[in-house]
């Protein structure tokens, strides 16, 4: 019994061994047939996959494209960027680290709270940036004490540089990171999802900024399984972004700047021929390394707190009533109707009546009769509220917008307002209420709804001065590539311009009117002509109300500009343009709030077309590449 109990144990441990056997002859024979479909099979899509995990490729930003003024002059580079990195893993205590480095930056520029965080969210091995844009002396400073501070390394980068700060921040505009709603509306890049990498965020940087991105390198490094860099393999360096040359002269830019001072202001001077900006300031400013390099919580509160509006580009985007200096435009209208000639003449006593209400000239004793040279050169209200009346709102707007007001320009940056034309229509279709005979009395004068900006009173400026052409603005002459010796000369390619369609009788006599205005004996800019022979403007004078004046104060007197509050005061225009007897740039100029356009504004638009023309002769070739004009489309 106990010998087939002996043997029954036996035969049961046999087959018990025997299924193991087979389990392990079962399970060996799987691993090999995996191991052979891996090894054999499939050994070169695995051996792609592995050496993917090994190397990985990384992206280089390139240098970004310089901006320079007409003559090659850097106003947009790159510099060097020196800065301090930490490496968590190579430092017992981030924050003592931190507290030794603070001997040598001050401690308000390390943002503790942020490397603290990036510190706990990114692998111990990473480089944390810690302080950026260094002076050499700090960076040398550190580097010499860096055996003292573990886990500290120093980099070198590259960073945007605007040498010249406030002077071209609202042309320019700057750089800065690249934000969530960025990545969702640009057009996809891989640069873009770089953490150190800056797009244009304004001005010429945002409107060209892919030509200036260029084209990202890379660099190809070998890699543990976690991430760790062993070395790098290859590297290609990115192609640097395109150069982008502008209309603008640094020399005269400065001398705008500098000229206009710290009054609230906007000014532009074009080439009445090319249509190149050569010069365009919106004072006060603002300095665009802040933003390249990151503005301050405090610095932001000061800029968006200014009242005088440091960050608006007034010259583009400032929408003014332009005054007196829309009167060239009634008077084209009333001219080319046929609803006056330039013989018609009204008499002012210094006020007209419209039914219940009086409406009054600048002038309180009136200026007795006109015709209509004089009544530009003197800025004669009355004139002109007759002959709008004669002539009608809407026939004004189709003249306006010919002449460039009412609509974007389309001009190199980003910002543009269009102002606005009133017409009956459009009232109808804001307001629901028909138009008012009164609304185009004001209309007449450049009152009322007409809102402008200084870049479209240039245009309409110069389309006045060029002969009746379609001149259009530009800010940028290439992008990409410029031939220094051509630009240094003076040579231009000149865009043939369409015709606006003024009859040549009717612009000459707007032309002589805004000649007495400066040149005349009564003209209301008579103060600010320029003596210079052969160098004589032309213009007119605008002042604005932004207040309605009341009846008591017409009683007892209008209190003058200094009396009042600087933002009651009235805002002060000049539009012009020189040579008169040889055109070739114009010039439109708003101070706000600066009382009178004849004594705020004419001024300085004189001073800006002496300086043009004192630069013009050292900058243009002995044979001038343009069509000279004189005013009216005659030849010289």
């Amino acid at each position: 019994m106990a010998n087939d109990q002996h043997k029954e144990k036996g035969r049961l441990f046999t087959r018990r061994a025997l299924m193991m056997a087979g389990g392990q002859a079962a399970l060996m024979s799987a691993l090999a047939g995996r191991l052979y479909y891996l090894q054999v099979l499939h050994s070169d899509q695995y051996t792609t996959m592995a050496d993917e995990n090994r190397m990985n490729i990384q992206l280089l930003a390139p240098l970004r494209g310089q901006i320079v003024d007409r003559f090659g002059v850097e106003i947009a580079s790159n510099r060097h960027n020196y800065r301090v990195v930490l490496i968590p893993e190579q430092t017992k205590s981030v924050e003592d680290t931190l507290e030794a480095l603070a001997q040598f930056v001050p401690y308000e520029e390390i943002d503790l709270e942020r490397v603290l965080k990036e510190v706990k969210k990114k692998r111990s091995f990473v480089p944390i940036p810690v302080v950026d844009n260094l002076t050499w002396d700090q960076f040398a400073r550190i580097n010499v004490h860096s055996p003292d501070l573990p886990g500290i390394q120093m980099d070198v980068g590259a960073t945007r540089n605007y040498p010249y700060g406030e002077l071209f921040a609202h042309i320019v505009g700057y750089v800065g990171a690249v934000s969530e709603k960025d990545l969702q509306t640009l057009e996809a890049d891989p640069l873009l999802e770089l953490p150190e990498f800056r797009i244009g965020k304004s001005g010429i940087e945002k409107f060209y900024d892919k030509p200036l991105r260029g084209k990202a390198g890379y660099s190809r490094v070998e890699a543990n399984a976690y991430g760790r860099i062993i070395r790098e393999l290859n590297r290609e360096e990115g192609t640097p972004g395109t150069e982008a040359v502008l209309t603008i002269d640094k020399k005269l830019q400065e001398f705008t700047a500098k000229r206009m001072g710290a009054d609230s202001a906007a000014a532009v001077v074009m080439d009445i021929h090319t249509g190149d900006i050569l010069s365009m300031v919106s004072v006060p400013s603002f300095d665009p390394n802040a933003f390249a390099n990151g503005i301050s919580s405090k610095e932001w509160k000061e800029l968006v707190s200014n009242s005088k509006r440091p960050l608006g580009n007034k010259a583009i985007g400032g929408q003014y009533p332009p005054g007196s200096t829309f009167k060239m435009i009634v008077a084209l209208a009333a001219l080319e109707t046929g609803v006056i000639t330039d013989s018609h003449e009204v008499f002012c006593r210094g006020h007209t009546n419209l039914g219940k209400h009086r409406f009054h000239c600048w002038k309180r004793g009136g200026h007795g009769k006109l015709n209509l040279e004089n009544a530009i050169s003197q800025s004669c209200d009355i004139y002109f509220y007759d002959i709008a009346r004669k002539v009608g709102v809407d026939r004004i707007a189709e003249m306006a917008h010919r002449f460039g007001l009412g609509e974007k320009s389309d001009i190199d940056i980003l910002g543009e307002r269009a102002g606005l034309i009133p017409t009956k229509a459009w009232k109808y279709a804001v307001q629901g209420v028909k138009w008012q005979l009164g609304e185009t009395y004001n209309t007449g004068i450049g009152q009322g709804f007409v809102l402008t900006t200084p870049l479209q009173l240039a245009v309409m400026t110069a389309r006045l001065a060029n002969g009746g052409k379609v001149v259009k603005p530009r800010l940028v002459r290439t992008v990409g590539g410029r031939d220094t010796d051509a630009l240094l000369l003076g040579e231009t390619n000149v865009e043939e311009f369409p015709s606006i369609g003024i009859t040549p009788s009717s612009l000459r006599t707007v032309l002589r009117g805004m000649n007495k205005v400066v040149n005349g004996k009564r003209g209301s800019a008579r103060a600010a002509k320029i003596k210079t022979e052969g160098w004589e403007m032309a213009g007119k004078t605008g002042t604005a109300q932004v207040r309605r004046i009341s009846k008591k104060e017409r009683i007892e007197g209008v209190r003058k500009a200094h009396e009042r509050p600087w933002e009651e005061r009235d805002h002060a225009l000049f539009v012009g343009f020189a040579p008169y007897n040889d055109p070739r740039y114009a010039v439109a100029v708003i101070v706000e709030h600066g009382g009178s356009g004849s004594k705020a504004a004419a001024p300085i638009a004189r001073d800006l077309l002496q300086e043009t023309l004192r630069l013009d002769p050292l900058r243009r070739p002995s044979h001038d590449v343009l069509a000279r004009r004189k005013p009216g489309g005659t030849d010289a």
